[in-house]
């Protein structure tokens, strides 16, 4: 059996970063909080809990924070934190993805220049929560799918800001887009999905397109790998998600001759290798 594994599999470079900080804190004999989970990788969260690592999950918690250090994930917060953190005197470090980080400098610039903001990605994920939170409450809209592109409507004479979540898939950003152009608005679109999304996705298209089945590796949670999981589905029906190699039935494997592995940015590189090892053995 051939089994190929995408190039970009894995970390990229904003996840690689924040895992990095928060290990390199744990091991300063503090305490150590992290706002959210670093990541979307439940075996990441859960060795880092056995370092001693808590996690909090909303800003009320933060006042429980004082005798030690909060770690900003890569998914970066809303401006309103920073603003908690500086006001209660905690200690922090900021792991926010530097794509992300971006994205909020440009909601802030075009909200204070009067546009009204849309937000092109998952209205529930913390990346999104907080890029809302660097611009106007009623002033930013978030788009998911076909739907709420139908139904937007600025507000008069308001011209429209478009940004996106790093990790949205590109083909139904551009969707999107399209749908809100057509509406006639004075509109600027920034296509802010990062570099590594992009790369990643066109590769899993390409990949799947060639495999007879495909493994998607990561965390059930995670934005990116479930863009994956889709874009590779879309091509090659075999397709199957695991979190883990514990998740594989190889016995759907069987009749295949070839199979491809890609995995989120969120999946550390010895699940991966874990994952392929286990299949290159099997067959």
């Amino acid at each position: 059996m051939e089994v190929r594994v995408a190039k970009s599999a894995g970390f990229c470079f904003g996840v690689r970063r924040a895992v990095n900080t928060v290990y390199e804190q744990a091991g300063q004999q503090k305490k150590v909080y992290t706002y959210g989970p670093i990541i979307h990788n439940e075996e990441v969260v859960r060795d880092l809990a056995a370092r001693g690592v808590v996690v909090i999950e909303d800003k009320e918690a933060l006042a429980g924070c004082r005798d030690g250090t909060v770690v900003i994930r890569s998914h970066g917060v809303a401006r309103e934190i920073y603003q908690l953190l500086e006001e209660q005197q905690i200690d922090y470090v900021d792991a926010t993805c530097p794509f992300v980080q971006k994205i909020h400098r440009l909601v802030e610039q075009y909200t204070r220049e009067g546009y009204h903001i849309v937000v092109i990605g998952n209205n529930s994920h913390p990346e999104v929560e907080g890029i809302c939170g660097w611009g106007d409450e009623e002033a930013t809209t978030v788009i998911s799918g076909p739907s709420g592109a139908e139904s937007f409507r600025a507000p008069e004479g308001k011209k429209v800001c478009v940004v996106a979540q790093t990790t949205f898939n590109y083909k139904k950003f551009k969707e999107l887009v399209e749908i809100i152009e057509k509406k006639g608005y004075d509109i600027i679109v920034l296509n802010t999905i990062c570099n590594a999304t992009q790369e990643r996705q066109t590769e899993a298209r390409e990949l799947s397109a060639q495999m007879d089945a495909m493994i998607v590796i990561g965390g059930r949670t995670s934005s990116n790998t479930q863009k994956l999981f889709e874009i590779c589905k879309g091509e090659c029906a075999n397709t199957y998600y695991i979190q883990t190699l514990n998740d594989l039935d190889v016995s759907k494997l069987q009749s295949n001759r070839s199979v491809g592995i890609t995995a989120g940015a969120s999946t550390p590189n010895n699940i991966i290798e874990e994952v392929q090892k286990n299949v290159r053995n099997e067959f």
